[in-house]
């Protein structure tokens, strides 16, 4: 597949996550919740959690911001639910490592999350892109204290 398709697949992607957002709304009987926001362009998020057993039983997000940052939070949402801890926290770093053009391991399916790639090529819009993340790793920081 040409670049061009790619970026175009890419872009695709992220529209379809923000514009049908999976995981938005409230968690009733979540025992994480945290509210972060990015000042530099406004975006901000509401993450709540269910965390048994070691595992992310169930996750939602709500907020308002960019395609970038809601089109993450929906993609982190679908990737950490049903994950374990350590999972979760190993995403996220995996995330972190492709935002900053660093190598990862890319054995791991990431589905969706691939389509934000791209962003790495714009430093102003990664903190939109790690926004869901960063108040994910300080959800789960936070109850492991």
């Amino acid at each position: 597949m040409s670049f061009n398709n790619l970026d175009t697949l890419y872009r695709q992607v992220i529209m379809d996550h923000y514009k049908n957002p999976r995981n938005k709304g409230a968690l009733e009987d979540g025992n994480i919740s945290i509210d972060m926001n990015n000042p530099t362009c406004g975006d901000r998020i509401q993450l709540q959690m269910k965390v048994e057993g070691g595992k992310v039983t169930d996750v939602k997000f709500d907020g308002e911001g960019c395609s970038i940052s809601m089109s993450s939070a929906s993609m982190m949402t679908q990737a950490i639910k049903g994950q374990t801890i350590e999972n979760a926290l190993e995403l996220s770093k995996i995330f972190s490592d492709i935002m900053q053009n660093k190598d990862y391991d890319d054995s791991i399916d990431l589905g969706d999350i691939e389509a934000l790639q791209g962003v790495s090529k714009f430093p102003a819009r990664i903190k939109c892109a790690t926004l869901a993340w960063k108040a994910m790793e300080k959800g789960i920081n936070s109850q492991e204290q």
